[in-house]
């Protein structure tokens, strides 16, 4: 048996066909493409190395140092408006000064300068935390220099005025309340006046005590009861002040 797949055929194969496929244009072609290629071919022959094959090696003096690549400003100066921003143009006439010369030895001067001189102290700082920021010891107030002050520790002015003004204040009240004290005095009684006040006094007790003893046996009533207790309060104060006027000899009184 033959296979069969020998003798297929697509049936578009058998319909024919008049349309021709156009002749496709010729390709572009750069003038500088054998150029490029060149070029590239020696970049890539000088980067197998991972880079340039020779480097200038840093030396270790030129570090990079701590603001070195900021801008600095000029000083700060105080503009004069009445002073001129140019010199003057000299005169015709002016003739500048010829054969002056000094004998000074500015070598020896500035070598005695330098010997003779007192050394610069360094500006006392002190430092705050472990990274070393550094702050001024003059205006930080770790330095007592207010105690050594000639004033301190003596009372300001206006404050010594203030406790003048108060003690006048309380000498004028204390004088006030002793001349009340004056108007309001106690008076002391006399023996004779103790006496007749004592007198006066068991004179009323004895009148309570009649009355209380008047009462009627059965108390059966509410008017009874408060009549009863009346009297007997009236006699226990008797009693006190009796008690009172006997226990002291002087006794004073105040004047209303």
């Amino acid at each position: 048996m033959m296979d069969s797949t020998c003798f297929t055929e697509s049936i578009y194969n058998l319909i024919p066909s008049d349309l021709k496929e156009p002749p496709q244009p010729p390709r572009y072609k750069s003038i500088f493409k054998t150029t490029i290629k060149n070029d590239m071919k020696k970049i890539k022959t000088a980067m197998k190395t991972m880079g340039p094959a020779k480097v200038e090696v840093p030396s270790p003096k030129d570090f990079l140092k701590k603001h070195s690549k900021e801008k600095t400003l000029p000083p700060k100066t105080k503009f004069d408006w009445n002073q001129p921003r140019k010199p003057a143009v000299p005169l015709r006439t002016d003739h500048p000064v010829m054969g002056i010369q000094s004998g000074k030895n500015f070598i020896n001067t500035n070598a005695a300068d330098v010997i003779m001189g007192v050394a610069k102290k360094p500006k006392p700082i002190y430092v705050d935390k472990r990274t070393g920021d550094k702050h001024d010891l003059e205006t930080s107030g770790l330095i007592p220099k207010y105690i050594n002050k000639k004033d301190y520790g003596i009372t300001p002015e206006y404050i010594c005025k203030r406790n003048e003004e108060v003690k006048k204040a309380q000498e004028e009240y204390d004088n006030y309340i002793q001349e009340n004290l004056k108007k309001a005095a106690m008076k002391r009684l006399s023996d004779e006046e103790r006496e007749a006040v004592l007198q006066g006094l068991k004179k009323n007790w004895e009148e309570v005590h009649k009355e209380f003893q008047s009462l009627s046996v059965f108390i059966d009533s509410i008017p009874k009861k408060i009549r009863k207790q009346k009297l007997e309060k009236e006699m226990k104060q008797l009693e006190h002040d009796i008690g009172v006027m006997e226990k002291h000899k002087t006794i004073y009184i105040a004047n209303k």
